[in-house]
């Protein structure tokens, strides 16, 4: 990172923080933490849809470089796994976690020291993997990284289906969001991740992201510093609405704001129970993805194969 740079939660300050945590827990009982706000009681040990109580459960914590090239860098991300989710992706790759539960529950002290562990470990960033249905934790477990000396950016990597209400409890805290774009329509968004409502709602976390943290920006050496990199997975049969969803990114964010076009769908979890789900996507489905990509102007940014 670069020698002035400072992440937002440094300038917030640890009394700030405590703050924030605070009202995330008020969240959690009725809990409206997502926006399905399921009401489950998770202070009263009610998991509620995510299956989570008040602690976080962790898949796994290590130095990940296998993300997009600002945010692994040359030393890497330092990436938590959450486990369990607020969606239900019928073709999650990561399913064990997201769905299953694998992981083990950890004290909000725990989860800060596995911060400052990764960052003694060299790593750029502390990366969030599936965050939104444990953002109390996080949250509560920074003021204790704070205290332990954390001084990396954190990245929200997440598939998007955040509230507006819990993204602005993070205003100042994060500093770089890294969501999933991953429907341009409600009908395949509930068929295949029981997402009610996504794209409205999706849209609206993607407007408070970009507010809060502008376009991406990088140091000389092209690691993030702070800014918004948006993710979208090019589906089989054009189910994600690829030019719609890219086109709402140009003309309602910004065109220079960063995507990633992903093509690495394959038919995991319970994708083989839906006929069109179950296969690879072609050559041409991801062709005609990027070259809308790029007819719309959003030329920052990756793309693979």
């Amino acid at each position: 990172m670069s020698v002035t740079f400072r992440p937002s939660y440094l300038e917030l300050g640890a009394v700030s923080v405590r703050e924030r945590a605070e009202l995330a827990r008020e969240m959690l009982s009725p809990c409206r933490m997502c926006p399905r706000e399921c009401g489950a009681d998770r202070l009263g040990g009610e998991a509620g849809f995510c299956k989570t109580l008040e602690n976080a459960v962790v898949s796994s914590r290590n130095i990940h470089h296998g993300e997009e090239p600002p945010i692994s860098g040359h030393r890497g991300s330092g990436a938590i796994f959450f486990s369990n989710c607020n969606l239900r992706c019928v073709f999650c790759q990561n399913y064990p976690i997201s769905q299953m539960g694998v992981g083990s529950e950890v004290e909000h002290k725990e989860l800060a020291d596995m911060m400052i562990t990764l960052q003694e470990r060299g790593a750029h960033n502390i990366n969030f993997v599936t965050p939104t249905h444990v953002t109390a934790a996080i949250i509560a477990a920074l003021e204790h990284a704070i205290e332990g000396g954390l001084k990396i950016p954190l990245v929200w990597n997440s598939g998007g289906y955040d509230s507006v209400e819990t993204l602005r409890l993070l205003d100042g805290i994060v500093d770089i969001y890294m969501p999933d774009i991953k429907y341009a329509d409600d009908a395949p968004a509930l068929k295949y991740s029981n997402a009610p409502n996504y794209v409205n709602i999706n849209k609206l976390a993607l407007m408070e992201m970009r507010r809060q943290v502008g376009a991406l920006r990088m140091d000389v050496d092209g690691v993030a510093e702070r800014g918004l990199l948006i993710r979208h997975l090019v589906l089989p049969g054009g189910m994600a609405g690829s030019e719609e969803a890219l086109r709402f990114i140009a003309e309602q964010l910004s065109p220079d704001t960063y995507v990633s076009l992903m093509s690495q769908y394959f038919p995991a979890n319970r994708a083989r129970e839906f006929p069109e789900m179950n296969r690879a996507i072609t050559r041409a489905e991801y062709t005609n993805a990027e070259e809308a990509l790029y007819r719309l102007g959003l030329e920052s940014g990756y793309i693979q194969g």
